[in-house]
């Protein structure tokens, strides 16, 4: 319950709730996921996150680009390679809380503490 002298904060415009839900959707992939987390650590070129995440370089490509285009990542020119990195601070964080929480959870799960998120199944 919030105290009177408290209004609950309001409701975000659809517009917002609209972009929120897109960029979740772009991170509901695992590979995609993989990747702002590897690009979170620092920054990396598409051969090294191709080997980072396990993909093969033209679908670690195709991922690029689709976070490109949703502005989470950005990418430079360092000599003949493209360097990518996180364009958006806060999706850092939003990553980093969610995987560690999650993390967390598991740890927890493996000494018998705690449980997952249920019903939510890959």
């Amino acid at each position: 319950m919030v105290p009177a002298s408290q209004e609950p904060p309001a409701d975000p415009p659809a517009d917002v709730l609209q972009e929120a839900a897109a960029a979740f959707g772009l991170l509901a992939s695992p590979a995609r996921l993989h990747i702002v987390w590897v690009l979170a650590q620092g920054e990396c070129d598409v051969s090294g996150l191709a080997e980072r995440v396990g993909g093969a370089l033209p679908a670690v490509s195709q991922h690029l680009a689709k976070l490109k285009l949703a502005g989470l990542v950005r990418s430079r020119r360092e000599g003949r390679r493209q360097v990518y990195l996180v364009d958006d601070p806060d999706v850092v964080t939003i990553v980093r809380l969610m995987v560690g929480q999650l993390a967390d959870r598991g740890a927890g799960r493996r000494s018998g503490r705690r449980e997952g998120l249920r019903g939510l199944g890959a």
